[in-house]
């Protein structure tokens, strides 16, 4: 029956509370008599009986003007007593001048004061009982699982109510570094220290460990992550606080760990003068605007007040992507789309003088690795062409600031792709050196996580499906860091300098691969299935290095660095080629990849690239199926 009531509608349920506080206030004032009266009752009373019917009559509209019928019963709280304690009172009020008006003598005075205690305990308890019949059925028809609460701060308690409430989790027990919080309850849940995790999972048969610690800092974050990864249990945590706070997630909304949380780096705020130096009251062009750091780029930029922002990108698709989502989030920003090849000199000239742009930032480039080795020639001409054709254009347009975004890739390459962009720094950095007009800056940074073809991504995607999680070498270790704060260091590098400059983003601590594996695989609740564990879940499978793969990633050539004013951003001081031997080199390099002869463009490029160490392995597709058929030579 108490399932039928349930499904009534919210009109009905009101209208059932009203009757049943209809009952319960005649009920108060009867009991506060009675007990006045000492168990007996006075037969003088029996003429002033109207006023336990009448009572309803004022203290009913009260409670609806304060609201109280509208408080949903399964969310009520401790607020619903502030609201039941100024109804009551106000009702004992008006109830005395009742009494007194009608000259109801043998009404004992005292149980009016008696009457205020009652209603308030029948009012306000039937709340809380029908809250916990609600919450129990609901128990019953949605099974909840259990997890432990890790932080038994404010933003745990919120938590612990959010989900008692919900129909999802059941909280067991909350965790947490205070020894002063040990042993201390709430709401029925106790909180004890971090040394008694495995004993708690264990009791509690509890399913997931949720991380209610939104204020503390990533390498915080990071050693309590660590420290949960032996119990091999799934962990989610809460998001942080400037989400919480800006309100654009809740309390309850949970998250699965994000490799940010892995790494232990909290990224640094951005420097308001420098983030607007390029930007506010400009035009800014960005190349590239729908890839991984394009797009970023084009989120931030637009943030600091650009006159105008100009997208130029040669998929149509990611161009229609970035540009839909300038509109919904920053629909005040003036921006114009722009489909066009890096390579088209008189396209890229045609953008830059039609729309007067003073800063472009050049992020347009091929950039997987292994796509680019068997794909040299056009690597070459996207990347360092591409760079080259670019700069060639801005400097006709007389464009202030050009800023290259380049990568740890470009540092001694043995990649085709990690040459291409050191060729493209050499470009720049001969066009600095003979004068230029327009201020050329370079930006060396390592892997962002959450880009397309991110390892991140594709770890979490083989774990879903059960593994195996592959892995090129056991010791692959790569540097790491968000798209966000990439592009926050890049806008502010390209800010200082005075041309020539290559800067160096501060990436950490490089990652083990195979450890970062290990450890998703981990806080996902799951074994690592290897030797010593033959039995686990997911197995890890190296696959070798692919074509131009290093083991090390490194961000200098030399060991020559300079700080700057930023902390994160370092200065370095590297060689650059004079403009006649460079110019010779790119015109033939031009020739090689007109003719599409990949021998002839590798073969410059390890000419042109000094400390370039080209795989054997390096192949064009195109060129080996010409091979086979006697067609072509080359690579």
């Amino acid at each position: 029956m108490f399932e039928t009531l349930l499904s009534f509608s919210r009109h009905h349920k009101m209208v059932l509370l009203m009757l049943l506080d209809a009952l319960l206030l005649p009920l108060a004032l009867w009991s506060a008599v009675v007990l006045r009266l000492g168990g007996a009752w006075d037969p003088r009373l029996n003429p002033h009986l109207w006023i336990f019917a009448a009572i309803p009559l004022w203290v009913i509209p009260i409670f609806i003007k304060l609201g109280l019928y509208r408080a949903v019963i399964k969310y009520v709280d401790d607020k619903i007593v502030y609201t039941v304690f100024y109804g009551v009172t106000l009702a004992v009020l008006i109830l005395t001048a009742v009494i007194t008006m009608s000259r109801s003598d043998p009404f004992p005075r005292s149980s009016i004061v008696i009457f205020w205690v009652f209603a308030m305990a029948y009012i306000g308890g039937s709340r809380f009982v029908l809250r916990g019949f609600i919450r129990r059925i609901d128990a019953v028809d949605a099974p909840r699982e259990p997890v432990l609460i890790y932080g038994a701060g404010r933003a745990g308690i919120q938590l612990m109510l959010a989900l008692q409430a919900g129909r999802e989790y059941r909280p067991m027990a909350f965790v947490d570094d205070n020894p002063s919080l040990w042993r201390k309850t709430f709401r029925g849940l106790a909180v004890h220290a971090p040394n008694e995790l495995a004993v708690l999972v264990k009791e509690t048969s509890a399913k997931a460990i949720l991380v209610a610690l939104p204020s503390v800092s990533r390498a915080r974050q990071q050693e309590i992550l660590e420290s949960l990864e032996p119990l091999r249990i799934p962990i989610k945590r809460l998001p942080g606080m400037a989400d919480l706070v800006s309100g654009e997630v809740r309390v309850e909304e949970l998250k699965e760990v994000d490799i940010e949380d892995l790494l232990g780096r909290d990224p640094v705020p951005p420097r308001p003068a420098l983030m607007s130096a390029n930007i506010e009251d400009r035009v800014v062009m960005v190349t590239g605007a729908g890839g991984s750091i394009g797009s970023e780029l084009v989120r931030q930029i637009a943030r600091c007040r650009p006159r105008l922002l100009v997208l130029f990108e040669l998929s149509e698709y990611a161009l229609y992507a970035i540009d839909r989502e300038l509109a919904e989030t920053c629909p005040d920003v003036e921006r114009v789309a722009l489909l066009g090849s890096v390579t088209d000199y008189d396209r890229v000239l045609q953008a830059m003088t039609a729309f007067g742009v003073e800063t472009v930032y050049h992020a347009a480039a091929y950039k997987h690795v292994p796509m680019v080795e068997h794909n040299p020639v056009a690597g070459i001409l996207n990347n360092a062409i591409g760079t080259d054709t670019t700069a060639r254009a801005a400097e006709a347009a007389g464009v202030a600031t050009f800023v290259l975004i380049s990568t740890d890739k470009a540092v001694r390459p043995t990649n085709v792709m990690g040459a291409t962009k050191r060729l493209a720094e050499l470009c720049l950095q001969m066009r600095h050196a003979r004068g230029s007009g327009t201020r050329f800056v370079m930006v060396r940074f390592g892997n962002v996580l959450g880009s397309s073809g991110s390892v991140v991504p594709l770890f979490k995607r083989q774990i879903q499906q059960g593994g195996p999680v592959t892995v090129t070498h056991p010791d692959i270790t790569r540097y790491f860091m968000t798209i966000p704060e990439a592009a926050q260091l890049v806008i502010q590098a390209g800010a200082m300098g005075e041309g020539g400059d290559v800067f160096v983003l501060d990436m950490g601590k490089p990652v083990r691969i195979a450890d970062l594996a290990r450890r998703m695989i981990h806080l996902s609740g799951l074994e690592v299935r290897d030797e010593s564990s033959p039995h686990g879940d997911i197995e890890i499978r190296y696959s070798g290095l692919r074509p131009g793969e290093k083991l090390y990633e490194e961000l200098l050539i030399g060991d020559s660095v300079l700080p700057t004013e930023h902390e994160r951003i370092m200065r370095a001081t590297e060689y650059h080629l004079d403009e006649a031997e460079l110019t010779g080199f790119m015109a033939q390099l031009r020739e090689a990849c007109g003719k599409l002869d990949a021998e002839q463009a590798f073969a410059l490029m390890q000419q042109v690239v000094h400390e370039f160490k080209g795989e054997k392995s390096t192949c064009d597709w195109i060129v080996r199926r010409g091979l086979a058929g006697g067609l072509v030579s080359g690579l």
